[in-house]
């Protein structure tokens, strides 16, 4: 149980961030930004790289709020000793303003970055971006991989700053994907998101 309880207090600063910056990709505030990364590119097959779902805007939200969330939890961390001493990122390095922020915008770009390869291979299968596949099985596939690839890369920050054993790093990328399957029902219930999954 404590080890769970370090997944989410090491983490809780990217998962805000992606909360917010759902809400964030919503508003018309910095439109110039809602250009897609692929910038409406094909691939050699004829087919869009990523897709329009995958912006800049997507892109610099996420690396500005996880930034912050994670100046302002560190901060938080310094008041409290046990979440302190349970925060993987103060494992090894000193909660110091300068290293939340460089560690917070690396989380928060790895996590954009991650969601890159899954929207890859979705337009190489013809999946509508946004949509769910028709295909029974492919959307159960989908449906776990579209929450833990953003997961795969926060935890891979984790392992630089202190690494962990190959199969925790798995089993917290299979609990963060739990985690933010239940968070995307929530957003969808609360008209952020348009599909539950």
């Amino acid at each position: 149980m404590e080890k769970l309880s370090e997944m989410y207090i090491s983490l809780l600063p990217v998962i805000l961030a992606g909360i917010l910056n759902m809400v964030w990709c919503k508003i018309k505030f910095c439109s110039f930004l809602s250009i897609p990364v692929d910038n409406g590119k094909n691939f050699k097959d004829g087919k869009r790289i990523f897709g329009d779902n995958k912006t800049w805007k997507g892109f610099v939200g996420m690396i500005i709020f996880g930034a912050l969330f994670t100046v302002l939890w560190g901060y938080i961390c310094s008041l409290n000793t046990y979440l302190s001493e349970h925060n993987y990122f103060y494992v090894n390095f000193e909660n110091t303003f300068l290293y939340n922020l460089i560690t917070g915008a690396a989380t928060g770009f790895a996590y954009a970055l991650f969601e890159l390869p899954n929207s890859f291979i979705k337009r190489r299968l013809d999946i509508v971006p946004g949509k769910p596949s028709e295909d029974k099985l492919k959307r159960a596939f989908f449906i776990f991989l579209d929450q833990a690839d953003s997961i795969f890369g926060c935890v891979l920050v984790i392992c630089f700053v202190c690494p962990l054993p190959v199969w925790y790093y798995f089993l917290y990328v299979a609990v963060g994907a739990v985690t933010h399957i239940i968070f995307n029902m929530l957003l969808y219930f609360c008209h952020l998101r348009k599909n539950m999954f």
